[in-house]
């Protein structure tokens, strides 16, 4: 039976399962199947592969992304644009092809969730907090709507900003913080990045790449500042249906 996967270190906070699992039950695709497999290190890639022979496709989480390369035999154009993958192919000449979808899922959420006014005039500024995978494609995602972001970060040795470094002022410049770190993640659910909450406002967008709690703590109080909030359910169904896309093509 076709069998598909995601691949991560912990993956108890994970939807993919049930949404790929209700995806096949529309389609009547009874014999489909979508399995968690949780791994230590990405070098049990070629093991796992090995031990399934039924495997048709596998999402990538949290923290295989950027080190999941070296164990497939060739990178789409889009995993190479993001410097990260988050969708193997397995083609049927046997051969891995990593894919990024996570940047057009992010991409295409964000219209409906900014006013058409702040897209269209250029003058919007992006926060994106953390620098791993999922942040690298949240770049490629606002450079595609030609917003303009700094990466903020706690290492003070990266490119970017440090949290100590976003004063109110810097704040109230950017109106679009997007949460892409794993902080705040189900069981964490009582942690959240370091800001100045009471900084913001009525002329803020929170975006939470995290989707499990429906509400972070990031998210909650950005709200309770004033600020509007968006979590990355959306995300993950059109980075889903992408990845569909790819593995039944």
């Amino acid at each position: 039976m076709p069998q598909y996967g995601l691949i991560g270190r912990r993956l108890g906070h994970s939807f993919s399962q049930t949404y790929f699992t209700q995806k096949f039950s529309q389609l009547h695709l009874d014999e489909h199947r979508y399995e968690l497999f949780e791994l230590e290190s990405p070098t049990e890639l070629p093991a796992l592969v090995a031990a399934h022979p039924e495997l048709r496709g596998l999402n990538v989480t949290v923290p295989y992304k950027e080190h999941i390369w070296p164990y497939l035999d060739e990178v789409a154009p889009s995993a190479g644009r993001v410097g990260a993958v988050n969708v193997i192919e397995f083609r049927p000449d046997g051969r891995l092809v990593g894919h990024n979808t996570d940047y057009l899922g992010f991409r295409d959420s964000l219209p409906g969730f900014l006013p058409a006014d702040l897209l269209r005039d250029g003058a919007l500024r992006a926060l994106i907090l953390g620098t791993g995978g999922a942040a690298k494609a949240v770049e490629v995602g606002l450079r595609e709507l030609g917003i303009g972001y700094w990466l903020v970060s706690r290492d003070p040795l990266r490119t970017g900003l440090t949290y100590d470094d976003l004063t109110p002022e810097l704040l109230r410049a950017h109106q679009l913080i997007i949460n892409a770190t794993p902080v705040g993640t189900y069981p964490a659910i009582e942690e959240c990045p370091p800001l100045l909450y009471a900084a913001l406002g009525e002329q803020h967008f929170l975006y939470d790449l995290i989707y499990n709690p429906a509400e972070t703590l990031f998210l909650r109080q950005g709200r309770e500042a004033g600020a509007q909030t968006k979590n990355g359910f959306d995300m993950l169904c059109r980075q889903a249906e992408a990845a569909w896309v790819i593995w039944e093509h």
